[in-house]
């Protein structure tokens, strides 16, 4: 059965960084589309935040280019992300999703994943 478990949330001020870290199981993100959404307080939607193909190819929304980073580390197949500079706004419950598609094909699209974690609360204070 296929986990994915995300970690690493906490309450920050604005201005300070958190590292999200995604566990898979009975998964190998090697060989996988990775991507992080976040679903901010009274939202219906998950948000696209920032993808990684199996190839390495990286993709970021406009909101969070240049604060965030997504990192594939394949020996501890896990998948983080690095988020510096952090705004109340990107306050939300932070998802990890992963499914098998070539290089993260229409991977903005939240309704398209196999797979989801149970998510991670980042709570950032002004």
């Amino acid at each position: 059965q296929v986990q994915l478990v995300e970690s690493g949330g906490g309450l920050v001020r604005a201005g300070s960084s958190l590292r999200l870290s995604c566990v898979a199981s009975a998964w190998t993100i090697s060989a996988a589309c990775v991507g992080w959404f976040r679903q901010a307080p009274g939202e219906k939607e998950r948000e696209f935040v920032a993808t990684t193909s199996s190839g390495g190819v990286e993709n970021y929304a406009d909101s969070v280019k240049g604060r965030f980073t997504i990192i594939r580390d394949n020996a501890k197949n896990t998948v983080y992300l690095q988020m510096n500079s952090l705004k109340p706004e990107d306050t939300a419950v932070y998802y990890c999703a992963s499914d098998s598609r070539i290089d993260c094909y229409g991977a903005r699209n939240p309704s398209t994943y196999d797979y989801w974690g149970q998510g991670t609360q980042v709570s950032v204070s002004s």
